[in-house]
């Protein structure tokens, strides 16, 4: 089946056609007739299969058939996100789905002021898609008004529920009074998280499962290398040497480390950018546009982006670091692999990570496999080490001797 065949409006089909969305994917061929329908769905499948276009299609067109004109009455749904990048990312996909019909789109987050945020609302608009904080700081302001929605999309459901959102959802829950559609998006979900959604929806929902035995997107191969903790620049620069111009994402654990990780490549002459919490949204919106237009290549992130970045032509995934939650190398690897594309996922274990390694495992529920580096490969890649640190090594030997003359000196004047 088409798009073309879908009861849904011709300026949305035309936007479909135009984005080269010609066939359904499979969660959205499974999902969209019941949320056209009415029903509370929670929806699971692989990142990357079409998760977003999945509920916006029918949203989008339930608004544009209920509204005569452009003029905006309050708002109709709320979609709500973990992260800031992901809320651009969902803006995004429903602005364009949008286009040209009479559905008002608005992506509302922190990191930014609020003034401008709450006169956009007050121009009025259909769908707000936004992370708590800010959200419920201008409910509280009484600058969001909850009286006419009729659809709660929670996307990332998992991740909005494991962070403790629950609270949060069960307020906005009770602050629809008039019946309202509630919809679970997510690429994972626990047995535990499962039966928080379904608390949350009415027990007749509708639950879609896609590929629920293979975590990961077919498109994807996904590999593990045993590397030193020590060696993984060493190996990382070797990698992005070899595919000089591909676009690869890069996750490391924490934000003092993937600034490390971009330093260290600019020793060796290897532009790349970082995202993380401790940059400001104007710092993270900025690498995310020169990642997406080719300026820089090579993206270091933090978990906080692993669920908020669609770029079509990501080549490849390095996992520098494992992640500590499981879950997060699924939303990881998948950041490339999208849509109808391929891609791979390279995965640097040191031996104090064999544990998160089997961890993960079990949660594939299959073993990862692994690229075997011979010792004399190996050995070549380790001993490609960079002049600038080679300088550094000089510069510190240098200082040291002249410590310990010093120190002789001294000594002799005491005597």
């Amino acid at each position: 089946m088409k798009f073309d065949q879908y009861h849904i409006s011709s300026d949305i089909k035309n936007n479909l056609a135009g984005l080269g969305f010609t066939r359904p994917t499979d969660i959205q061929f499974k999902a969209i007739p019941s949320i056209i329908r009415g029903e509370d769905v929670l929806a699971i499948a692989q990142t990357g299969t079409g998760k977003t276009a999945a509920f916006a299609i029918p949203v989008i067109d339930k608004i544009h058939r209920f509204k005569t004109s452009k003029r905006s009455y309050g708002i109709k749904c709320i979609v709500m996100v973990p992260t800031r990048e992901l809320a651009l990312q969902i803006g995004e996909v429903f602005k364009s789905i949008a286009h040209h019909t009479r559905v008002k789109v608005f992506t509302l987050h922190g990191g930014v002021e609020q003034d401008a945020q709450i006169a956009k609302l007050q121009d009025g608009i259909d769908v707000l898609i936004a992370t708590p904080g800010r959200m419920f700081d201008l409910i509280h302001q009484r600058e969001i008004r909850l009286e006419g929605v009729s659809t709660l999309v929670l996307d990332e459901a998992d991740h909005m529920l494991d962070l403790g959102f629950i609270d949060d959802i069960t307020f906005i829950k009770k602050m629809l009074v008039n019946r309202h559609q509630t919809l679970f998006f997510s690429a994972t979900i626990s047995d535990e998280i499962k039966k928080l959604a379904y608390s949350q929806v009415k027990s007749a929902a509708i639950r879609i499962q896609v590929s629920p035995k293979d975590r990961v997107s077919k498109n994807i191969s996904h590999f593990v290398m045993f590397v030193g903790m020590d060696d993984k620049r060493l190996f990382l620069e070797h990698f992005l040497q070899d595919h000089a111009t591909e676009k690869v994402m890069v996750f490391v654990r924490t934000r003092v480390r993937a600034e490390r990780v971009v330093k260290a490549m600019a020793r060796v002459g290897i532009v790349a950018e970082s995202i993380h919490g401790d940059k400001d949204q104007q710092q993270r919106s900025a690498a995310m546009q020169h990642f997406r237009d080719g300026v820089c290549r090579v993206l270091v992130a933090t978990d906080v982006s692993a669920r908020g970045i669609d770029v079509a032509d990501v080549a490849y995934v390095i996992n520098y670091d494992l992640p500590e939650k499981v879950e997060n190398y699924v939303h990881r690897v998948g950041r490339t692999g999208r849509g109808v594309n391929r891609g791979e996922a390279i995965a640097f274990c040191s031996e104090e990570e064999r544990p998160l390694l089997a961890a993960i495992e079990v949660f594939l529920a299959q073993p990862i496999a692994v690229i075997s580096v011979g010792k004399k490969d190996y050995a070549e890649v380790v001993a490609t080490t960079d002049k600038a640190a080679l300088d550094l090594k000089a510069l510190v030997a240098e200082h040291e001797a002249w410590l310990q003359g010093a120190g002789k000196k001294k000594r002799r004047g005491k005597c």
